[in-house]
């Protein structure tokens, strides 16, 4: 590959933790003496060329001083790519994008769909793949035809009962992270959440709580082969609760600091069962790159929880025995043999043709007035 860009921010409430992932991103593919340049999505939904070696700090404000903002163009006429602005616009260079954007339209495919018109190659999965990843309702769905096992997961609706008794598990229908999750003992209180809760506005699902499972995490590699790690157990807090965003993020060392037990202290059996589950995923959903797979356990039966397409800190610290820098120049060479526009088989025209004159096609419908 000649030139990586790394992509970091978005319009997401994981836009924290997408600068810091990217920041060390940088970090590792400079100093394995890649070509590499920094791009990044403000809150504003600007996109701007940062330089390297930029610090968490630069970003509290926005865009750091050095940034430079981008013109972002789209359409054959206009030269699809991103330009620096000025008297005579010069077109950015993209290369390969590694994109470490976290939730929001940055991982749920928004970023893919924009690459691929502009014909990037880029990590992250194709924009179907992403979206159903992000989706938990659709990929419990998925999960549970395809006979996984996962927990019974229902949308949360003001008319519809979930079939299930309290208390329940409530978390935000399309998001990447912990944000958001809260647990209840009763249906009319998950229900007033949807009104109250600004992470469950835009959809919600319920799940049985069961205090008695807990966290398993295992990452999976799909270049140059299908790889799975070890199994991790993150530790919840000495009270119980939920591995919320806090007890994810918000150490010195960033998650390979989170209280965890690496490798899990779990049986043979189950950590076998728990690497297959993580290949099963991959084939179901389509998911390429570096992911994380979750799931939920008594140390006996064992449930698939999400996936992450774009995991924090790219699960990099969840490969002990291989380079960072081999991680993720692995999953830029593999976006650079994937096709970045879609191909169109159809015959062009045939229906067209076909069609004859509109006025048919309204026919039977009802007049206005």
């Amino acid at each position: 590959m000649s030139k990586a860009t790394v992509v970091f921010g978005g319009p997401s409430a994981e836009h924290d933790i997408s600068i810091l992932t990217g920041l060390q991103a940088e970090r590792v593919l400079s100093r394995a003496g890649l070509e590499v340049q920094c791009l990044y999505w403000a809150r504003s939904e600007d996109f701007h060329l940062v330089p390297n070696g930029t610090e968490a700090r630069d970003y509290l404000g926005g865009p750091p001083a050095s940034a430079k903002k981008l013109e972002l163009r789209i359409g054959a006429d206009k030269g699809d790519g991103f330009y620096l602005p000025g008297m005579r616009a010069k077109k950015l260079d993209v290369g390969t994008v590694l994109s470490t954007l976290h939730g929001g339209a940055g991982e749920s495919g928004g970023a893919q769909a924009l690459f691929a018109m502009l014909g990037v190659p880029a990590t992250g999965g194709t924009l179907a793949a992403a979206a159903l990843g992000m989706d938990k309702l659709a990929f419990g769905g998925v999960m549970a035809s395809a006979g996984v096992p996962t927990l019974d997961r229902q949308l949360l609706s003001a008319d519809h009962a979930p079939g299930f008794e309290g208390p329940y598990i409530i978390k935000p229908r399309f998001g990447g992270s912990s944000i958001g999750i809260e647990v209840v003992d009763d249906l009319e209180t998950a229900r007033a959440l949807l009104s109250t809760s600004p992470h469950l506005r835009e959809g919600a699902v319920v799940e049985p709580n069961r205090p008695d499972l807990f966290d398993l995490n295992v990452s999976v590699r799909t270049a140059p082969t299908l790889a799975v790690s070890d199994v991790e157990r993150p530790l919840r807090p000495s009270d119980g609760a939920i591995y919320d965003y806090s007890a994810k993020y918000l150490h010195t060392e960033g998650l390979a600091s989170a209280p965890r037990e690496f490798p899990a202290d779990i049986s043979d059996d189950l950590r076998g069962r728990i690497q297959e589950l993580a290949r099963r995923v991959v084939e179901l959903t389509g998911l390429t790159g570096v992911l994380r797979i979750d799931f939920l356990s008594d140390g006996t039966e064992v449930f698939v929880n999400e996936v992450n397409s774009i995991p924090g800190a790219l699960a990099l610290y969840l490969w002990p025995d291989t380079t960072p820098a081999e991680v993720l120049k692995s999953a830029l060479a593999e976006a650079e043999t994937l096709p970045p526009r879609a191909t169109w088989n159809y015959e062009e025209g045939v229906a067209l043709r076909a069609a004859g004159g509109i006025a048919s096609k309204l026919a039977g419908l009802p007049s206005e007035g």
